[in-house]
């Protein structure tokens, strides 16, 4: 497959999945904001920072507020990671490898391009807030689901998995660290109450609570949500399903290719590092730490599967 239609595969589903992550982590800062309402700028600040656009957002605005917050981060096109932006750049993509697309994938992706400009036209307001961002997330699942029922597994759909997979894996850490280093207001609130709200509001956000409590019961502890989204490699979100995710798919091209290269040896050493740890070591590094680390080795990988494959975003 020429680089140029692997790359547009890949960033395809990469902004396909960013546009549902954004949503994600504007529900995760929405959700906790409410529990703890004396500070809001503070709130929105700290989404914005996770979101990786704080710099951007100061360029445009002088105070941190819900209305500009959730414009910048839902709209404004000056913003690439917007859901609005991520979209468009996703359709530019599609358009741009249509033909290693089935009908039934290109269809759900324009259809998603159409709803979601509608969508979002107006300024979306807090009261409306919820509706959209499940707007978002129903629309990035159709086409998922169009991704899964009729494209060939073959070298086009690994380049599909493996957008996906970098691109999730990095809002769930982002997501966790949201919750545990941005938003919590210190570190007497740990095993608090408040804490356990916050964290359960993130199983929420994640799409994650009902299974973790047909796995836990009664168990909400920082400690065992933690490891669910880390190391369950069950839960399709979790950082270690999206790593194996990576290694599957980075595996399937190497067999078919019929050659390795370096990012081939990153995600086995990304796999052995989740492999050697558990819940009880990340706490003990530091789970802040842990989280950064492996954000930025997501990113390194991501650069590498760029490099190595020959195309570029």
């Amino acid at each position: 497959m020429l680089g140029k239609t692997a790359g547009g595969i890949y960033w395809m589903f990469r902004f396909l999945e960013r546009s549902e992550n954004t949503a994600r982590l504007i529900e995760a800062g929405f959700r906790i904001a409410l529990t703890r309402s004396k500070d809001p700028a503070s709130e929105w600040k700290s989404v914005l920072t996770t979101a990786g656009v704080l710099g951007q957002y100061d360029m445009k605005y002088d105070s941190y507020t819900g209305a500009h917050a959730l414009d910048f981060l839902l709209r404004d096109t000056d913003n690439p990671s917007s859901v609005l932006s991520s979209i468009e750049n996703a359709r530019t993509n599609a358009r741009m490898v249509r033909t290693a697309l089935t009908t039934e994938v290109w269809e759900a992706v324009n259809e998603s391009w159409m709803a979601l400009k509608a969508a979002l036209k107006s300024p979306v307001t807090e009261t409306k807030l919820p509706a959209v961002l499940a707007e978002i997330r129903r629309q990035t699942a159709l086409v998922r689901g169009a991704v899964h029922g009729t494209m060939l597994r073959n070298d086009i759909f690994d380049f599909t998995q493996i957008g996906i997979a970098l691109e999730r894996a990095d809002n769930t850490a982002r997501i966790i660290d949201v919750k545990y280093y941005t938003l919590l207001p210190s570190a007497s609130y740990v095993g608090s109450a408040l804490d356990n709200v916050q964290w359960e509001t993130i199983l929420r956000s994640v799409s994650a609570h009902r299974s973790f409590r047909w796995l836990n019961n009664d168990d909400i502890s920082p400690a065992t949500i933690a490891d669910f989204l880390i190391f369950d490699s069950r839960f399709p979100r979790s950082l270690s399903f999206c790593s194996r995710l990576l290694e599957d798919n980075l595996g399937y091209l190497a067999k078919d290719y019929k050659f390795r290269m370096p990012c081939h040896d990153m995600i086995d050493a990304q796999r052995e590092r989740l492999r050697s740890l558990d819940i009880g070591s990340v706490f003990d590094e530091g789970l802040h730490h842990f989280i950064t680390s492996f954000i930025r080795e997501n990113n390194a990988l991501g650069l590498q599967i760029e490099q190595d494959y020959r195309f570029v975003g």
